[in-house]
């Protein structure tokens, strides 16, 4: 059951050969991860593990504030923050960080999930 301040994570650090293998599909070279890559683990999480199977990307807004560098593990989390039960929808608050505390990104999600406490079936 889904309920405000649950929380999701997940570390993943990449390497050179990740951007070599997001150029070849991108035609995009960096010198650090690139935002792609960063919100991609937020797009994981949200399938996946919270709120998970059967969810609906609708809306996210990110803020990178620092570059991501290679080979250091970055933390990905997602966070309830709001449930808006009559609608089916879940408001999560997102950040990345690096081991040393730096945010890399931040910003919010909002998704249509199947079971939202509360919620009402059509």
């Amino acid at each position: 059951m889904l309920r405000t301040g649950q929380t999701a994570r997940i570390t993943r650090s990449y390497t050179r050969d990740d951007l070599a293998a997001y150029a070849a599909l991108s035609g995009a070279s960096a010198g650090c991860v690139p935002e792609p890559l960063i919100a991609a683990l937020f797009s994981y999480l949200l399938g996946v593990e919270l709120p998970g199977s059967g969810t609906n990307y609708l809306k996210q807004d990110l803020a990178f504030k620092a570059p991501a560098p290679l080979d250091t593990s970055l933390e990905a989390k997602v966070e309830i923050i709001r449930l808006r039960p009559e609608k089916h929808l879940v408001d999560l608050w997102a950040s990345c960080t690096a081991p040393d505390g730096t945010v890399i990104c931040e910003g919010r999600s909002l998704v249509k999930a199947k079971d939202v406490p509360g919620a009402f079936s059509a």
